[in-house]
């Protein structure tokens, strides 16, 4: 009953487990891992930053937080002078007389305040709309990176420019003398 119970879980794994052979491991082992984009767009949705650094682009991580300190200093300051300036307006639109440690009432009248609020408002928003748009871009540039790991930069590219003569059209009544560049990696252009 042992030997069964051994034998069917032998069974059952080598189901699970497919193909072992070792001409598949070595197979695994020597194919080349892909860079992947999708993956570090993922990393950099859920971490601003991850995704740089699975690309490998170790610099660009503090140039991402770098910009998140600095529009998240500008957001939460524009609403702390936002809220001061809407706590301002409300105690001077009401005519409040109960003692209030605010340093904009006395200075302003009601009109100004609610000028002071409106522009600390629009400029916390815009910070914020900031952040979001930073937030993107972020996101954009692992994923443009991660589509140009792969790309060749040999030094072998170059470009060489020739005249040509250009045939005319069938219905056309001269040829016509242009250049003609050809790059190293097989692109021909004719101007």
């Amino acid at each position: 009953m042992c030997n069964r119970f051994i034998f069917s879980i032998l069974i059952f794994a080598l189901l699970i487990g497919g193909n072992l052979s070792a001409q598949d491991a070595d197979n695994t082992v020597n194919a080349p891992k892909a860079h992947s984009p999708h993956k570090a767009t993922l990393y950099s949705m859920a971490l601003p930053g991850l995704g740089q650094a699975y690309n490998k682009k170790y610099w660009k991580i503090p140039i991402v937080y770098a910009g998140i300190g600095t529009i998240g200093y500008f957001a939460l300051s524009n609403r702390s002078k936002y809220l001061e300036a809407k706590e301002a307006y409300i105690y001077v639109f009401n005519g409040e007389d109960y003692p209030i440690d605010n340093d904009l009432i006395g200075k302003y009248e009601a009109d100004d305040l609610r000028e002071i609020r409106d522009y600390y408002r629009r400029n916390m928003e815009l910070s914020w709309i900031l952040m979001g748009l930073w937030y993107v871009l972020n996101v954009v540039d692992a994923t443009v990176d991660a589509h140009l790991f792969d790309y060749d930069i040999g030094d072998d590219l170059k470009v060489h420019l020739s005249p040509v003569i250009n045939m005319p059209q069938p219905m056309a009544s001269n040829p016509s003398p242009g250049l003609q560049m050809t790059a190293g990696i097989g692109i021909k252009l004719k101007f």
